[in-house]
Order: C-alpha cells, then sequence, then structure tokens
C-alpha cells in the first residue's frame, strides 16, 4: 500500500501553516452547514476512526470537531471493557453510543478493535476475532437500513512516521499521556496487524459500508482530506436564517452591583 504513495508524496510540497489554516476554515463553515442540516433533517451520522497507534485520528477527529457543538458532534473514545461488559455481547457496549435523528457521533476507535488491537494482543481468541469478522458486516447493513448514514475511515501511517510521532509523545509533556503500556507492546507487532488490517479489509470492507483509507503520514493534508470527503458523504445544503441582531440593553440601570471583594486569581500573564 505504501510504495506507490512514498513516490506520489515526493512530487507534493509542504503544505504551509497559512494554507493549511485557511483551507481549514473553509471547511468548519461546511461543518457548520452540515450541522445545521442534519439537525433540522433529524440525520443520524455514524464515523469510525481506525488506525495503527499515531496514525492521527485524534487530530483528525478534533480538526472535524473544534468549530462545531459537541451535542451535535459525539466524540465516543470507550475505555477497556469491564468484568460485565466482557460477557456481553460483544457489541453491546458500542450499541447505546449509536446516534439519535440529528446527531453524528464519531468513534476513535469502534467495534473493531477486535479485529485489531484484541486479536493481535491476545484480548480474543483467533476464533472470536474471525467470528466477528463474519458477523459484522450484517450488523452494518442493519445499522445503514435503520438510516444510520456510516462512514467508516482507516488512517495509513508508515512505519518511520510512527516511530517518529511515538517518539514525540516521549519528549513532550503534553503529549506523554498518549503513551501507553499496550501502545509499547503493540509497537513491535507491526507485521501482525498488518496482518489483521488485511484480513479486515477483505471481510468489512463491504459495497454497503466500504472503508475509505487515508494516508496520513502528512497530518495536515490527511485532515483537509477527510473532513472533505466527509461532507461530500452527505447531500446537505445550506439553510438560511434571518440575520443575527443583538437587543438593546441597559446596563446599571435596573440593578447596581455590589462592591464586592472578589477572590481574583493571580494575573501572571
Amino acid at each position: 500500500m505504501g510504495k506507490k504513495k512514498d513516490k506520489e508524496e515526493k512530487g507534493k510540497t509542504t503544505l504551509g501553516r497559512k494554507e493549511y489554516d485557511r483551507e481549514l476554515e473553509k471547511l468548519h463553515g461546511e461543518l457548520v452547514k452540515l450541522q445545521r442540516w442534519v439537525v433540522k433533517k433529524g440525520l443520524k451520522i455514524c464515523i469510525v476512526f481506525e488506525g495503527r497507534d499515531g496514525a492521527g485520528k485524534g487530530g483528525a477527529i478534533k480538526a472535524i470537531t473544534e468549530r462545531v457543538s459537541p451535542r451535535i458532534f459525539t466524540v465516543v473514545a470507550l475505555p477497556a471493557p469491564t468484568d460485565r461488559e466482557k460477557t456481553q455481547l460483544y457489541t453491546q457496549r458500542y450499541i447505546p453510543h449509536l446516534p439519535a435523528g440529528g446527531e453524528i457521533s464519531i468513534f476513535d476507535r469502534s467495534w473493531y478493535n477486535r479485529a485489531g488491537v484484541e486479536r493481535v494482543m491476545g484480548f480474543c481468541t483467533e476464533e472470536q476475532s474471525l467470528k466477528f469478522l463474519e458477523l459484522i458486516p450484517s450488523l452494518e447493513k442493519t445499522l445503514i437500513d435503520s438510516g444510520i448514514i456510516l462512514i467508516k475511515y482507516w488512517l495509513e501511517v508508515s512505519p518511520e512516521e510512527q516511530a517518529k510521532r511515538l517518539n514525540d509523545r516521549i519528549d513532550d509533556p503534553r503529549k506523554v499521556w498518549k503513551l501507553s503500556e499496550m501502545d509499547i507492546k503493540s509497537y513491535t507487532r507491526w507485521d501482525e496487524y498488518t496482518r489483521a488490517r488485511d484480513d479486515m479489509f477483505v471481510a468489512t470492507d463491504t459495497p454497503w459500508a466500504p472503508w475509505h483509507v487515508v494516508h496520513s503520514d502528512d497530518k495536515k493534508r490527511a485532515r483537509l482530506n477527510i473532513i472533505s470527503h466527509l461532507l461530500s458523504c452527505v447531500d446537505y445544503k445550506e439553510i438560511k436564517e434571518d440575520p443575527v441582531e443583538l437587543p438593546e440593553r441597559k446596563i446599571g440601570k435596573k440593578y447596581k452591583e455590589k462592591d464586592y471583594p472578589f477572590k481574583l486569581i493571580p494575573e501572571k500573564f
């Protein structure tokens, strides 16, 4: 998957911060239009993000959600299952987080944990993982038949870029929390994850719920491409609204504020 893409990347110039911000601002405006359309029409959108550790899932999700309402765009990042959840139907704990009308649910990892990290790290048996791959296309067909718009993204990162990003987390106090013990253990299992990815694609890249692959070594381009593609997946229109005007207000006419000894925080900046 990587060689052809490497050649294409060499011919691309670096995307500068100003250009990235300019394009992202345009896309954010379109996401707001999409948000209004989803609410008005009662649409249900479910977006799944998968990929190796360090592939850029979190950054892409943040780029999507930073200018829209968290009440409409909900990010779902479930912790490890509890003892009770381990005895449930595998997909049961994901079902409550699926979108209702007028909602967009974004899964930062999803039920596909069973096809990836659980399989590679031995948290489920090989038989359980293969059974999951056999059954999940039918479940996704049911979701779509119920009116959910399901969009699945796989972020593909090169081994060199993944190593660079994980090393950056070690040295950056803002990012070190992202580097778990599980990330360290899984880092050495590149080939096992590649095999798991390939098996997942073969079994679940269906006509009704295809996988959309994003080469994510260039994080800025990947984020812009993901948002652009996401917008193309929904036939939305701009909803015209009356211009907003702030009403006149009178301050200090009906109530005089008290001279209260507020405890102000130190102004260090």
